[in-house]
């Protein structure tokens, strides 16, 4: 049996990126392997056993491509209506709240979000399937 442990972005301003995880979705390091030429620093909170490896090549200058693939990372909290509004009120810019619903029964209300590369972060509410 496979179990997941952590997904790997590339970042171009490590404290850019280790302050949005941290203010966003309460993430710190768990874990730092610095070498010369590279960083790879993996991020947790109480809530994971999963982490995010943040992998910093020292010197790069020009921004990382997402190309077509890339979709995104999805995280839950309690009530997304009061995480986007304390999100708001830090100067962060996630997109409006949506909702999924199937007829009249809620599947999901979430929001995204872009770190500091523009990968994109989906903040979903703890509810039926996203937990």
């Amino acid at each position: 049996m496979a179990k997941l442990i952590h997904t790997m972005i590339r970042v171009r301003d490590l404290d850019a990126s280790l302050k949005f995880y941290r203010e966003v979705l309460d993430m710190t390091p768990a874990h730092t392997l610095d070498f010369p030429d590279f960083a790879l620093v993996y991020l947790r909170n109480a809530e994971n056993d999963a982490e995010i490896e943040l992998t910093w090549n020292k010197g790069r200058q020009e921004p990382y491509t997402h190309g077509d693939g890339y979709g995104h990372v999805a995280a839950v909290v309690d009530d997304v209506a009061a995480r986007h509004a304390e999100l708001v009120r830090a100067g962060y810019q996630p997109l409006p709240v949506k909702e999924f619903k199937d007829g009249g029964t809620l599947l999901a209300r979430f929001f995204f979000i872009q770190d500091p590369d523009g990968y994109k972060i989906e903040v979903l509410e703890r509810h039926g399937h996203y937990q």
